[in-house]
């Protein structure tokens, strides 16, 4: 029996000291005191959302993405939050038979997968290595052109069985869901994480975010982005004057797809755009009042309030979306931000990083894009040194210090073929623990590391290797 309490630096939630109680009982007595705002909000609701809440979100993007051009309204839909939507996107705007794959950079938020295979992409989901500025873009160019090449083939057999059996090539055999002329299907699905990417934390770079648009619409693909760690941003060194950042640093991917090149409504286009950003409360405020927004074309926004789970009750979290819309009104919201949130996570942030180099840089541990000057989010992602191996680290962690901590190939893409790529890679969480056990987590994790490191039958990839080859008989 462990002496030493439980440190969990896996779970990625909020810790409860930072849950805006006191602003949301005000803004639902509020909202429940006043006839004109609770009548509707206990009714159905509209399909694309509660129009003063998506009028709302609109104003609240608008200042803090500093676009160039106010959003409106009627590119917001309001969803029962991040994970929800994302199966309504699937529903709508994919098909099982038409849209060929899946792209998921990896490592990835591992609790995504299964919303991709219950929208019957099993086996279909590929992952897209990274670097330095985000996406590998020449990996992913050259497996859509393949894909493409692939494609171009079986209609040619397909064509060709048409022919000879006397039926005509026609939609049907593209498509299983049938058409609409509302919605739209696109040939791929891109997932990612652009800013302070869950597990990673990384940061896509400007550049990667215009070359990932321009892919996109070169190859019939819709890139999905969960926007939801952008607000939750600081400066990287603790010694700035402030630790709160009102606007963000770069702008979102939908916002690149909005302005490129003429944007969605350039000549030869559908209008639909290739971009939807997926936005939630879950983070700024709490994950329980499960109720957020997607943004993308005016197009996209209402063939997605048509997905038939929203159509036939409203869009969810009508209630909720009036609590939502005072706190945003009043400037609530946005005090919570940045006057709990970022200051709280970037203290959380120092006091785990102060503890990362002192105990687990000098053992040779490394994190990625050291070179940032803001940083946020919930995680940090840190590489062990060879030839130790993160699931064999994370169990002794657990046996040893009783702590939890993410191995890297919990958040592999399913069925991908790079797990490996990922055998020394831990992710740490600093939002959900007491601060003050922050560091104590890491010194654990580094006392770990140091007796592996002299520890004779420490588990590595090399004697893994050797006693597959002898047990294959290699020598």
């Amino acid at each position: 029996m462990h002496k030493q309490p439980l440190i969990n630096l896996l779970r990625g939630w909020p810790n409860p000291s930072l849950l805006p109680v006191d602003k949301i009982k005000a803004a639902s007595a509020a909202a429940l005191s006043q006839p004109d705002v609770s009548t509707p909000g206990l009714l159905y609701g509209p399909d694309p959302g509660y129009e003063p809440l998506r009028e709302s979100i609109a104003k609240l993007l608008t200042r803090f993405y500093q676009v160039k051009d106010p959003i409106s309204p009627t590119r917001i839909c309001i969803t029962g939050g991040a994970s929800q939507n994302l199966a309504s996107i699937l529903q709508v705007f994919s098909d099982p038979l038409y849209t060929k794959n899946v792209w998921l950079i990896s490592p990835t938020y591992y609790r995504v997968c299964p919303i991709f295979e219950n929208n019957a992409f099993h086996g279909r989901l590929r992952s897209v290595p990274e670097d330095d500025e985000g996406i590998d873009i020449d990996c992913l160019r050259r497996q859509l052109c393949k894909s493409r090449n692939e494609n171009a083939n079986e209609k040619r057999v397909f064509d060709l069985l048409s022919i000879l059996s006397g039926f005509s090539s026609n939609q049907s055999y593209q498509t299983l869901k049938g058409s609409q002329p509302w919605r739209k299907v696109y040939r791929h699905i891109v997932y990612a994480v652009p800013t302070f990417a869950n597990p990673t934390s990384r940061t896509m770079t400007l550049r990667r975010r215009e070359q990932l648009v321009q892919v996109a619409r070169e190859y019939d693909a819709l890139i999905i982005t969960d926007d939801v760690y952008d607000q939750l941003q600081w400066p990287a060194q603790k010694s700035s004057a402030s630790s709160s950042l009102k606007h963000a640093v770069l702008p979102r991917v939908v916002d690149i797809d909005r302005e490129l090149e003429g944007g969605p409504a350039r000549e030869g286009t559908d209008g639909f755009g290739n971009v939807v950003s997926n936005g939630s409360f879950s983070k700024i405020a709490a994950p329980g009042v499960r109720c957020g927004w997607a943004e993308g074309t005016e197009k996209f926004a209402y063939a997605l309030s048509q997905c038939g789970a929203s159509a036939s009750g409203g869009a969810p979290s009508q209630m909720t979306s009036t609590f939502m819309t005072y706190l945003i009104e009043t400037g609530d919201l946005e005090a919570h931000i940045c006057t709990t949130l970022q200051p709280a996570y970037a203290r959380r942030y120092y006091h785990m990083m102060e503890a990362i180099e002192r105990y687990l840089l000098p053992l040779g541990v490394s994190l990625p894009q050291s070179y940032r000057t803001v940083v946020g989010g919930y995680f940090l992602w840190l590489a062990v040194p060879r030839p130790l191996l993160a699931e064999e680290v994370a169990r002794r962690a657990k046996e040893e210090e009783n702590l939890i901590v993410g191995q890297g190939s919990l958040f592999a893409v399913y069925g991908d073929e790079r797990t490996q790529d990922l055998e020394r890679q831990i992710r740490v969480c600093f939002s959900w623990e007491e601060e003050v056990r922050l560091g104590e987590g890491i010194e654990r994790l580094a006392r770990v590391i140091r007796q592996m490191h002299s520890d004779p039958t420490t588990p590595s990839s090399d004697r893994i290797l050797t006693s597959a080859m002898t047990a294959e008989g290699y020598s």
